[in-house]
């Protein structure tokens, strides 16, 4: 009986587990190829191994034990590969690094996972997974590192993670998480490096953060907003190295307690609300190399504490309330690269003896009370790179070793009151892009030009004494955007030298004292799109060569003693939006068509020679520029019965042309008339719309139109864009049907509205809502712009016929066009296309980018004719070269670009990709933001 009981158990146990032992086991090898089915995308065929015929250990990412039987590794990281991640993943039960960072793959964490209980690297970041983390994960008790940083994952901060008890690193940052820090993320007995930064997350910081005292690092600032300030339990972290916490809404004071962090290198508190006086104790921080308190509200001098600070490389206090003179001490730092102290109420005069450690390479001392002069030995180790002292009271000259300094890129000191001569070499410096020294007291002359000068882009000397004759060899200039020479007292002619200057832009030569004719040779700067020649002794007749400059903007010739007539072809110049004329002695008639039919009255006033609307009407040899002589002496009887007759005559003649030249009139007027069509309701009137065409508003141009920022009476802004004029009897409207037709009726979220349109029988105006943060700029480079990888940055294809014409002319970098740019870094040769390669993309086929890059470059040539096509360039874009080899030699594997040592500082907290958000490790240099 007992027996027989006992093999009735038995036969029970068998049925209850029956679907268990019956089940197929999956092998690593079948894992392995379904971790591969699931990947739906591999460019470069990294995964063409993964088959029968190779080892399964040789296969690319696999790393076995020494049997050469178990995986133990799995890294597929920077392979630019797409799809999820299989849940079969949980075969592979001896797996203790799992790596598939810097890829594309997406859905949801498998809970799967949770089975491979002997992993303990776990690195998923720079993907798209999204949802909530799996708590099921709690059971990988052996995870010692988990980074899941640049994700899209949601909800709160997962509890799950506190489970593991012997994590050492974790990375939650770059994500959607929500909510507050839990209190329960203070229990780690291990945990080295803690980062929630870039997330969403509120609330109050947790006290109990200060129980992590093995933590090095911690990361919790940027897009999080905070209630309070800093908990003084932040002085508990006795290990910690590196904290950032900028950019999150602290307030309050910084607690003395941050004095007990000795082993501190890097402080980040930046762009907060911090407020009081700067903590004295933030000077017991020996340890300090890098401290950024900028951008927030203290008040208050300098600790005397700060002193004491002998290994601080970078200290950056720009944009808050402090006020007193800058120490002498600040000088007598040993290792001082970056010093930043722009936009407070700083007073007295600047340490003479900043510069001479030999190693400062960025200052910024701008918009403060500053007087005295400029220290002489700012350059003495020939480190200094940046330069900026504009918007002070600083007098005296400028130091001559600044001539000799050829480490600087950029020089600002403008607004001030300096004096002497410019130093001998500045503008020769190999280096030097930008130099600002407008608004002082700057005398002599221009100085002469070497041949090295090739890569500045802006000089403005505007609102000085400057005298003398511009030297031909401001020809050398020929990387110069920008050039600015106003409100001087320059003479003598202007050299036909300055069109070898290809790259200008902006050319600024107002209130002197230039004589002679206008070179013609400025029409061979063919970029030109702001030309200012008023208030001169230019004299001759306007050249008909600058006719020829295509995307002119601005053209101000007025007050000199010009004479002769306004070429009748600077009608047919569609981009000029704004011309003034007045006060020479210029005759004849004013162009009535294309452009000319809305230019103001005011821009012909003070030229007593010219003639046609709103200007009276031409008299007898006026209409060709010239003057007939006249008769003297006295006139015979039966001469002056001819002119009797002749008069009569005349005058029926006239007056028929009256009526012809009425009705003219009267058809011009229709043409010039503006008729506003609106799509829904609108609070404003045409000439509301109208008055928003002014250079001041432009926001972007090009051969589709130039487009202006406007605010309509009731507050609203809008978009204005002017379409190209059109010539009379023209059957081409550069897109302004399909447009209308298509944009009227639109409604949808992701597309900007078209509010009505404005037109005449020249010319159209399409009035759009104006966004403000809606850009293709946003979503490059925004919190989630490291999603965007190389395969979702191939350009939309379209099938047009027309020629592309559009030219960016955004400013990129220091008054630089990002095509101009990009020619420069490249030689225009699509090899030198890493030169300019986003480095936040890991991994790209290179022959792809180039070949994309070749066809930009095609696309914006400076003759139109030389451009493809839209069917051009999607037949070319739809034939990308084959990869030349599978290997992965194939592919980039992008760094972000070297920084100098200077900036490599200020970025010394975030150096590597997984310490903050990508749009914060490569800021610009911050005294952009006082530009």
């Amino acid at each position: 009986m007992r027996l027989l009981l006992l093999l009735l158990l038995l036969l029970l146990h068998l049925q209850i587990y029956a679907p268990t032992t019956t089940a197929r086991t999956v092998s690593e090898y079948e894992a392995l190829l379904s971790i591969k089915s699931s990947i739906t995308d591999d460019p470069q065929s990294f995964l063409s191994a993964w088959n029968s015929t190779t080892p399964l250990c040789s296969w690319t990412g696999i790393t076995c034990d020494h049997t050469g039987r178990r995986v133990t590794s799995l890294d597929l990281s920077g392979l630019n590969l797409s799809g999820t991640l299989s849940s079969d993943i949980a075969h592979l039960r001896y797996l203790q690094n799992l790596s598939l960072a810097v890829n594309q793959f997406s859905g949801p964490i498998p809970a799967s996972l949770s089975a491979v209980t002997s992993l303990r690297s776990l690195n998923l970041s720079n993907n798209i997974f999204n949802s909530t983390f799996p708590p099921q994960l709690s059971s990988l008790k052996n995870l010692q590192v988990l980074d899941l940083y640049n994700n899209n994952m949601t909800g709160g901060l997962p509890l799950t993670v506190v489970e593991m008890p012997n994590l050492r690193h974790l990375h939650l940052g770059g994500n959607y998480y929500s909510g507050k820090i839990p209190s329960e993320y203070g229990k780690w007995e291990f945990l080295e490096y803690l980062a929630i930064s870039g997330n969403e997350l509120e609330g109050s910081i947790p006290v109990e953060l200060g129980n992590l005292t093995k933590l090095r690092e911690l990361y919790i600032g940027y897009f999080n907003t905070y209630e309070g300030g800093l908990p003084p339990e932040i002085g508990n972290l006795s290990d910690l190295v590196r904290f950032d916490a900028a950019n999150c809404g602290l307030s309050g004071q910084i607690p003395p307690e941050i004095g007990r962090l000795q082993k501190l290198d890097t402080l980040f508190l930046q762009v907060n609300g911090l407020s009081g006086s700067l903590t004295p104790e933030l000077g017991i921080l020996k340890s300090l190399k890098s401290m950024d308190l900028s951008n927030n509200m203290f008040t208050g001098e300098i600790p005397t504490s700060f002193a004491e600070l002998k290994n601080l490389t970078l200290l950056n206090l720009f944009r808050n309330k402090l006020y007193g003179a800058i120490p002498e001490f600040i000088a007598e730092l040993p290792e001082l690269q970056v010093l930043q102290l722009w936009e407070n109420n700083f007073t007295s005069t600047i340490p003479q003896a900043l510069g001479q450690n030999g190693k400062l390479a960025i200052l910024d001392l701008s918009s403060n009370k500053l007087t005295g002069t400029l220290p002489p030995n700012m350059c003495l180790g020939n480190n200094l790179q940046t330069l900026i002292t504009l918007s002070n009271f600083l007098f005296g000259p400028i130091p001559e070793s600044l001539g000799q300094c050829q480490s600087l890129s950029r020089i600002r000191m403008g607004e001030n009151f300096l004096n002497g001569s410019i130093p001998k070499g500045l503008f020769d410096l190999p280096n030097l892009s930008q130099v600002e020294l407008q608004d002082n007291l700057l005398a002599g002359e221009f100085p002469v030009i070497g041949t090295s000068a090739v890569n500045l882009g802006q000089l403005s000397l505007s609102n000085n004494r400057l005298t003398g004759s511009l030297p031909p060899s401001v020809g050398n200039f020929s990387g110069v955007q920008k050039l600015l020479l106003d409100g001087n007292k320059f003479s003598g002619s202007i050299p036909p030298e300055i069109g070898r200057l290809q790259q200008l832009t902006k050319m600024d030569f107002s209130h002197n004292k230039f004589s002679g004719p206008i070179a013609p040779e400025i029409s061979q700067c063919k970029l030109l799109t702001f030309v200012d020649l008023s208030r001169n002794e230019l004299s001759g007749e306007i050249p008909t060569e600058i006719t020829g400059m295509r995307i002119l903007n601005y053209l101000n010739l007025s007050r000199n003693h010009l004479v002769g007539s306004i070429p009748a072809p600077i009608a047919t110049m569609q981009s000029l939006t704004s011309v003034d004329f007045s006060y020479n002695n210029l005759s004849g008639l004013v162009p009535g068509t294309g452009q000319f039919s809305y230019f103001n009255y005011t821009s012909f006033l003070g030229n007593p020679g010219l003639c046609g609307p709103y200007l009276g009407p031409c008299k007898d040899g006026d209409v060709n520029g010239t003057h007939q002589p006249r008769v003297k002496g006295p006139l015979s009887s039966s001469l002056k019965l001819l002119l009797v007759i002749g008069l009569l005559v005349c005058s029926i003649a006239f007056a028929v042309a009256a009526i012809i030249k009425a009705r003219s009139l009267k058809k011009a007027s229709e043409a010039r008339a503006w008729k506003l069509t609106a799509f829904q309701r609108l609070d404003f009137t045409v000439d509301d719309v109208l008055d928003c065409l002014k250079e001041d508003n432009i926001i972007g141009k090009g051969g589709a139109g130039i487009v202006y920022k406007g605010a309509m009476p009731n507050g609203d802004h809008v978009a204005v864009k002017r379409l190209p004029a059109m010539s009379r009897g023209s059957s081409h409207d550069h897109g302004f049907n399909a447009e209308i037709q298509t944009l009227g009726r639109i409604r949808h979220r992701h597309i900007v509205r078209l509010l009505g349109f404005c037109s005449n029988h020249e010319t159209n105006l399409l009035v759009y809502e104006y966004m403000p943060n809606g850009s293709l700029g946003e979503v490059l480079h925004g919190k989630k712009g490291g999603h965007l990888h190389w395969d979702t940055r191939i350009k939309l294809l379209s099938d047009h016929d027309e020629p592309c014409q559009s030219k960016s002319l955004n400013k990129f970098g220091d008054g630089v066009d990002i095509v101009q740019w990009v020619r420069k870094m490249t030689d225009s040769i699509k090899e030198g296309v890493l030169k300019v390669l986003d480095p936040r993309l890991p991994s790209v086929p290179l022959h792809e980018v180039m070949h994309v890059f070749y066809v930009a470059m095609l696309c914006v040539e400076e003759q139109a004719v030389e451009r493809p096509t839209m069917r051009e360039v999607v037949q070319i874009l739809t034939e990308l070269p084959k990869s030349p080899s599978s290997k992965q030699g194939d592919s980039v594997i992008t760094e972000p670009s070297p920084h100098s040592a200077a900036t490599a500082a200020l970025d010394s907290p975030s150096s590597t990709a997984k310490d903050v958000p990508k749009d914060h490790q490569q800021p610009p240099p911050a005294d952009l933001l006082s530009i």
